[in-house]
């Protein structure tokens, strides 16, 4: 009894527990029933009776009632002194409902014989009764798993748990009170073997409102608890949150994108604006006549004229009775046509380059878009430094 083996339903694996506390004697055929606190924070197992088998010639039956709280996994032995405790049993059945263990049949020391009475003992207040008194709250039809209130809507909840509250007993070694709030909620002794018991915490429930118990005298106590827990649910104690990861992803991804946008947006405006820019520089040179840098710039390319090796730089033409000598005025860029800004080589500035490449773009007439940006922002980023 002092260890406990442990089966993890979740992965199929056997797990040993040790104990802490007096633990009971070795024992077969006893029965128990498991107790929820109102806010889960604890679940008390109730042992009652069984058999000693060794030696085969003084077999020993035990009356006594011992509580294992978990996850702390403590033995707390029930003090029944001065309690009408029914004949020491073997082979009984014990179930909870409202709070109250009632124990059924079984064999017993006391006339050698199958035993056909009925007991009742109260988990809450660790009292053999002689009743059963059951508690409004605990309906079939309101509540047909018999849980605590705050477990109802939970199918983890425990069943038959109604009413229950944890004995001064048990709070006097995991903490806490009534209502629940242990703090201790992980094995005093670490686990063999690793396992959910290792990080693993309990589902906890926030506790507001009355409670009724069922007192020593079969009186129902009525009580207000208000207690929360800090412990969250945890489904997978000893694996990774999947859900908080698929969650975190999904919002890094958002963010690199919105940060991707945001400056694909910041380089777009930056490009429009020099595209603006030199559209309005290009119609105030086209009307002056200018030929200064950036008039030569955007000349288109298939009316400019290299300038000689003698270093004439006239492009000029004759006209029914003109004189000869008018200059031809820069061409402006048109939507369609494609300039290139030439060196003093013949070369285009900047060579084969994508930023050389957007830039005739640029000047040409093209508009930028934002589309153009998100599929190639580098080559627009350069476009802007060049410029």
């Amino acid at each position: 009894m002092n260890v406990i083996d442990v089966y993890d339903v979740a992965t199929s694996r056997w797990y040993k527990q040790a104990t802490a506390g007096e633990y009971p004697i070795l024992r077969v055929n006893p029965c128990a029933v498991a107790a929820s606190a109102p806010d889960g924070s604890s679940t008390n197992i109730y042992m009652y009776g069984g058999q000693n088998l060794i030696p085969p010639e003084n077999q020993t039956q035990y009356g006594d009632m011992w509580i294992l709280t978990i996850p702390s996994f403590t033995w707390i032995k029930v003090d029944t002194t001065g309690q009408s405790v029914p004949p020491a049993r073997v082979g009984h059945t014990c179930s909870l409902y409202d709070s109250q263990i009632i124990s059924i049949g079984g064999y017993n020391t006391a006339g050698l014989s199958c035993d056909t009475g009925v007991y009742v003992f109260n988990a809450a207040n660790l009292t053999w009764t002689n009743d059963f008194i059951a508690l409004s709250g605990g309906d079939p039809q309101s509540n047909p798993q018999n849980q605590q209130v705050a477990q109802q809507k939970d199918p983890a909840g425990l069943s038959g748990s109604y009413g229950y509250q944890v004995p001064a007993a048990v709070q006097s070694v995991i903490g806490g009170n009534a209502m629940g709030s242990a703090t201790i909620t992980a094995p005093i002794r670490a686990p063999t073997g690793g396992g959910p018991l290792v990080s693993g915490k309990p589902i906890t429930y926030t506790v507001q409102g009355t409670y009724t118990i069922t007192g020593a005298d079969g009186a129902v106590v009525t009580e207000t608890g208000t207690t929360s827990s800090t412990t969250a649910p945890s489904k997978g104690p000893s694996g990774p949150n999947i859900a908080a990861i698929v969650a975190g992803v999904v919002a890094g991804f958002f963010f690199v994108l919105a940060c991707y946008l945001g400056f694909c947006a910041w380089v777009y405006r930056r490009q429009l604006a020099l595209y603006k820019n030199h559209v309005a520089m290009t119609q105030r040179n086209a009307i002056a006549g200018g030929t200064g840098e950036k008039t030569a710039f955007l000349t288109d390319s298939r009316t400019s004229k290299e300038p000689s090796a003698e270093g004439s730089s006239t492009a000029a033409g004759t006209s029914g009775g003109n004189s000869g000598n008018d200059t031809i005025p820069p061409v402006p860029p048109i939507g369609g046509h494609r300039e290139s800004a030439l060196t003093s080589d013949g070369m285009p500035v900047g060579g084969n380059s994508t930023a050389n490449s957007s830039s005739e773009d640029l000047m040409a007439g093209r508009e930028p878009t934002f589309v153009g940006v998100l599929l190639n922002p580098r080559r627009s980023l350069r476009v802007i430094n060049r410029d």
